[in-house]
């Protein structure tokens, strides 16, 4: 059974270990290096707790931690309508393949009601296909795939308005 669950202050720790884990796998399509202490530490780690509309999410398999999802709000657009965003999000290998992010991201997006944009960067072309598939069953192929001038890479856009929300 995949379940997430919001990550708690007292539970930052466990989050930074996975998102190293997520910035290793994530290595081979970003340049970044690791830092002279071996970890690549993620810059916005501390913001998840110190900024409205940033929300952690633990995603776990028959209870044990399987990966994470940080949602975020990128802002409000003309008609007043939040527009959310995917940050990050990881499955560990041993769990991809098996519908865990499939049901894991329907399980984010029901919560948020709004405008969404998943981007994905030009090297990661597994992510690209990934997204493509999932926002493609979830919205029941009602999306739009946009290039904007500040990213490099594909995103994917679409409204979930009238699906229930448990925010």
């Amino acid at each position: 059974m995949v379940t997430i669950h919001k990550v708690e202050y007292d539970q930052k720790s466990t989050l930074r270990n996975l998102l190293e884990l997520y910035k290793y796998d994530f290595s081979e399509f970003d340049p970044e290096d690791v830092n002279e202490n071996g970890l690549y530490d993620y810059m916005y780690l501390d913001h998840y707790w110190t900024e409205e509309g940033r929300h952690p999410f633990f995603i776990r398999v028959d209870g044990k931690l399987a990966g994470f999802a940080l949602v975020r709000i990128m802002g409000i657009n003309d008609h007043g309508k939040r527009i959310y965003s995917v940050a990050e999000f990881f499955v560990m290998k041993k769990y991809r393949k098996l519908g865990v992010g499939l049901i894991a991201s329907n399980e984010i997006f029901n919560r948020f009601s709004g405008i969404w944009k998943v981007a994905q960067i030009e090297t990661n072309k597994p992510a690209q296909i990934f997204w493509r598939k999932v926002i493609e069953s979830y919205t029941n192929n009602n999306f739009q795939e946009v290039r904007e001038d500040e990213w490099d890479g594909p995103i994917q856009t679409f409204s979930n308005e009238n699906n229930k929300v448990r925010d």
